[in-house]
C-alpha cells in the first residue's frame, strides 16, 4: 500500500526542521530539499537536493516508509546528504558521491564557471583544450569541463587512490570515457613526461586550504565525514597552493593558464604570491556576490 505522502511528509517536517543544522556552504540543502531527496532515496532513486527538490514528492510504501526513517535519522545524526544520496549536483551535471572525496560545493562552481570561460577562449584558436584537474577529488570540475566543451580532454589526478576511483566511476557514469582520463599522483607529480611538460593549456584546481589549526574547529558534519585530505592546507592554510603556484607553469603552453580556488580572506596574499614568483603576466581574482575573492586566474608568461 502507498501512504499519502503529503501527511508523511507533514508528519516528519517538524521535527526534522526542528533539529537538523543547515551549512552555509551548501546553500541548496534546505529541509524542503532534504526531505525530498532523502524520499526519493529510500524509493530507491538517487538524486541530489537540487535535482529533488524541482520534483513532487514519491510515494512509499510501507518498507520504503521504513527505510525513509532510518535515512532522515542518519541525516539528523550529522551524516551529509550527498552521502546518503550518494548524488551531488555540480554546474548542473548529477555526480556519484560518497567518504571517498569532499562533497562538490556550489562555492566551487565559480571556479569551474571561470575555468569553463578560459577553456572556450581557448577552442577559439585551438581545436584540442588539454587540461589538468588536480586535486581532482569526485572529478567535478573537469567532468563539468569536459561535458560543456567538446573540445576539452581532462587529466584528473588526485594524491587519494580512493578520490581517483570514483572519478573514474563519475567518468563512466556520464558517458565521458573518451574525454577524461585518470591517474594517481601528488598534486602535478603524475605529468612530469614529455607527453605533459609545456603540453597544458589549463590547469584546475581546487586545493586544501584550511589551516591545519582550524580544521578541529570546523563542523562536526564535515570534519568527522569528508576526508581531511581534501581539506587540510597546512600550517597557514595554504601549502599545496604554493607548490601549485610554482609548479604549474613547467606544463603550461606559452600563454596558458592556471586557475585555482582559495579559502575566504586569503584573495590578496595569494594574488601577492602569483606576482612575486614572476612566473605570470595576467593575474585575475574571481569574486563572489559578497566581493570575496574566491579563486585566482593566472598567465603564465
Amino acid at each position: 500500500m502507498l501512504l499519502n505522502n503529503e501527511k508523511l511528509y507533514n508528519l516528519i517536517r517538524p521535527g526534522f526542521e526542528n533539529k537538523l543544522r543547515l551549512l552555509k556552504d551548501k546553500p541548496e540543502e534546505n529541509i524542503e530539499s532534504s526531505l525530498k531527496a532523502l524520499g526519493f532515496a529510500a524509493c530507491g532513486l538517487h538524486k541530489s537536493a537540487e535535482m529533488a527538490v524541482k520534483q513532487p514528492l514519491p510515494k512509499l510504501t510501507e518498507k520504503q516508509k521504513d527505510i525513509f526513517l532510518d535515512l532522515v535519522n542518519q541525516r539528523l545524526d550529522g551524516t551529509p546528504l550527498a552521502y546518503i544520496t550518494g548524488r551531488q549536483n555540480f554546474m548542473g551535471i548529477e555526480l556519484l558521491c560518497d567518504k571517498r572525496a569532499l562533497i562538490p560545493r556550489k562555492e566551487t562552481e565559480l571556479l569551474g564557471q571561470k575555468a569553463l570561460q578560459l577553456s572556450l577562449e581557448i577552442t577559439e584558436r585551438k581545436q584540442r583544450v588539454d587540461i589538468i584537474d588536480a586535486c581532482c577529488g569526485a572529478g567535478n570540475l573537469g567532468l563539468a569541463l569536459a561535458s560543456r566543451n567538446s573540445n576539452a580532454y581532462v587529466y584528473a589526478t588526485d594524491l587519494s587512490q580512493e578520490a581517483v576511483e570514483l572519478t573514474q566511476e563519475n567518468i563512466s557514469f556520464l558517458n565521458l570515457n573518451y574525454q577524461i582520463k585518470t591517474i594517481q599522483g601528488d598534486l602535478l607529480s603524475a605529468f612530469e613526461t614529455p607527453e605533459y611538460l609545456g603540453k597544458i593549456d589549463l590547469i584546475v584546481c581546487n586545493p586544501p586550504y584550511i589551516s591545519s589549526v582550524n580544521v578541529p574547529k570546523m563542523d562536526a558534519e564535515i570534519s568527522a565525514h569528508e576526508p581531511v585530505l581534501a581539506f587540510d592546507g597546512g600550517a597557514m592554510g595554504i601549502n599545496l597552493i604554493q607548490r601549485l603556484i610554482r609548479e604549474a607553469p613547467k606544463f603550461l603552453t606559452p600563454q596558458g593558464w592556471l586557475i585555482f580556488e582559495i579559502g575566504a580572506g586569503q584573495g590578496s596574499f595569494i594574488s601577492r604570491v602569483c606576482e612575486k614568483s614572476q612566473l605570470y603576466q595576467q593575474i585575475e581574482p574571481v569574486f563572489d556576490d559578497l566581493g570575496n575573492i574566491r579563486a585566482i586566474s593566472a598567465q603564465k608568461k
